[in-house]
């Protein structure tokens, strides 16, 4: 071998699968648009101040102590003016985008949730700043809600569904684990709200695991799941918990307790 050349053996081929798997046939999703989606018990409407205000507000003030609002950077709102105030300031925008959550069994709006950060060039997209009226929580409109809202990212294109909350928010975490988004760990002091340091627990599923989920969901929300009193005969918790790659260790701790 002369002077300059390179033998075979010289060559140092570059382990490619090292720097992450290669996604050739992958592209960016669409952003969503607000177009409303449907579902069997609730319909997701692009928030209209004007047109939901005073049902959501009405809805609102059926929790008296005002709990809906403790982990929202928010409210509460004395009046509905008040309320449609916010309400403009959030449906003007793109990210966060608002969602009027209405239950179809009453025809009435009674919460709101959003698509934010949402990021196509990653392949991204968090769900959050719900709220829910007390007429809405724990009930089967609520988690086809939820459903109806991840059922459009993964179908749309995107790899990852987020979920954040204050960690101090114990209910949020356990809806989140419930809906079968892994916990993925706590950002110690990553923003202030109302004037407190708020550590941010999240959690996320990934496009790999909606198969399962979209089943686990469909077989909650079938009305052959719950009796003639509307008791459910599995538990969503127990039909996505396969999917889970991590469990929220202080949903754990307070198990054992």
């Amino acid at each position: 071998m002369t002077a300059g050349e390179v033998g075979e053996s010289d060559i140092q081929v570059q382990d490619f699968s090292a720097l992450g798997t290669p996604l050739p046939l992958w592209c960016p999703p669409p952003r969503p648009e607000g177009s409303g989606l449907e579902g069997t018990y609730v319909a997701l409407e692009r928030l209209e101040p004007d047109r939901h205000c005073h049902e959501i507000h009405a809805a609102n003030q059926e929790d008296i102590e005002g709990k809906i609002w403790d982990y929202l950077p928010y409210g509460p709102f004395k009046s509905v003016d008040h309320y449609r105030n916010w309400a403009r300031e959030a449906a003007s925008v793109n990210d966060p985008l608002f969602f009027a959550v209405r239950d179809r069994r009453t025809g009435l709006a009674g919460g709101v949730a959003s698509y934010l950060r949402i990021k196509p060039d990653q392949g991204s997209i968090e769900v959050g700043h719900i709220n829910l009226a007390p007429r809405l929580q724990r009930t089967r409109a609520a988690t086809e809600a939820m459903f109806l809202m991840m059922k459009w990212a993964f179908d749309a294109g995107y790899r990852r569904y987020e979920w954040k909350c204050n960690a101090l928010n114990i209910r949020s975490r356990r809806a989140a684990i419930r809906l079968g988004l892994s916990f993925e760990g706590i950002f110690r002091q990553a923003t202030v709200s109302k004037g407190r340091n708020r550590d941010t627990a999240w959690f996320a599923a990934i496009d790999g695991e909606w198969p399962t989920l979209k089943c686990a969901f469909e077989t909650w929300l079938s009305p052959d799941n719950f009796d003639a009193d509307g008791r459910q005969r599995q538990s969503l918790a127990a039909l996505t918990a396969p999917v889970l790659v991590k469990l929220d260790p202080v949903l754990e701790d307070r198990t054992r307790a």
